[in-house]
């Protein structure tokens, strides 16, 4: 199996096709837009000229990596070799079941469709298609080229062939694969997200600041970053859908998202993504300046 297909060309897909296309295989990159492929494009030259600079890689290896990746704004036309399609479309269940339905028909019969959903079921996605055992869960973690773990879902048809073999895959990336089972937000989010918003809750009652939060959490708990900063990584419309996925499918209050986190998201202040969130990031994307909000 040499031949990838990503769908995304976002921070997830780029990452993803980087990763793959890295190790040799020939990837293609999918995305409607010819201008967000150039984007991604860009973002996966940018991090390969820091692994130049870090001397982790050699100018040829970069020429090789790139050389291995191609775009498509069709899907029809990006799937048609693939061995193995890797979903990383924003995380919208009606846009991932659409994409899914699509890949059903255009895919042959022994491609693997894999989603980097962060929390949807597998199951569900599974359903549209005319292969459930075929479909499986493969969660990276951002920033893929460097994070080492993926998060291996298996969806209730999800067969032990497929399981395995990308088991075995995630380990040739240089991946720590790890397999759970199909419930809503899995074990990555199922545990942080509820941190993240009992961080946002923390805030919202006045307990304490931004950056006492944070502070609280990187020198007591020993977190390389605040779970406010975290948040805005991610981005607060991730964690608000990932959020509203877990609430809808436990129906348990304990998972429903903070009032401050929905106001935020309708304001538009989703963290560094647009610039602002609980810090301010428009003049640097490092999270040292809380939002004149909450100062």
């Amino acid at each position: 199996m040499k031949n990838i297909a990503v769908i995304g060309a976002g921070t997830m897909g780029n990452g993803i096709a980087h990763t793959f296309a890295q190790k040799g295989f020939k990837v293609q990159l999918i995305d409607i837009s010819q201008q967000s492929l150039d984007k991604g494009l860009a973002t996966i030259t940018k991090n390969l000229n820091r692994m130049i600079a870090k001397e982790k890689i050699s100018e040829a290896d970069k020429e090789a990596t790139l050389g291995n990746i191609s775009t498509y704004t069709s899907i029809k036309e990006g799937v048609e070799y693939a061995g193995l399609v890797v979903e990383a479309a924003t995380e919208n269940v009606d846009l991932k079941l659409k994409i899914f339905k699509d890949l059903s028909e255009a895919c042959s019969e022994d491609t693997i469709l894999a989603t980097n959903t962060s929390s949807i079921s597998i199951t569900q996605i599974a359903a549209v298609t005319k292969r459930p055992d075929m479909v499986i869960g493969m969660h990276f973690m951002n920033p893929v080229p460097i994070m080492k773990l993926v998060e291996i879902i298996r969806g209730y048809n999800t067969s032990d062939e497929v399981t395995n073999t990308i088991m075995e895959m995630s380990k040739t990336l240089g991946k720590v694969p790890v397999e759970v089972n199909d419930y809503p937000g899995f074990v990555a989010n199922r545990i942080l997200m509820p941190m993240i918003n009992e961080s946002i809750e923390t805030l919202y009652n006045g307990v304490a600041g931004v950056s006492e939060i944070d502070t609280v959490m990187k020198l007591g708990m020993a977190h390389p970053m605040g779970p406010l900063q975290l948040a805005d990584f991610i981005g607060l419309d991730v964690c608000l859908s990932i959020l509203n996925v877990m609430y809808d499918g436990f129906k348990n209050p304990k998972y429903a998202p903070c009032p401050l986190l929905v106001n935020m998201v309708m304001a538009g202040k989703l963290g560094v993504k647009s610039s602002e969130g609980f810090y301010d990031y428009s003049e640097s994307r490092k999270a040292e300046k809380v939002a004149k909000q909450f100062v």
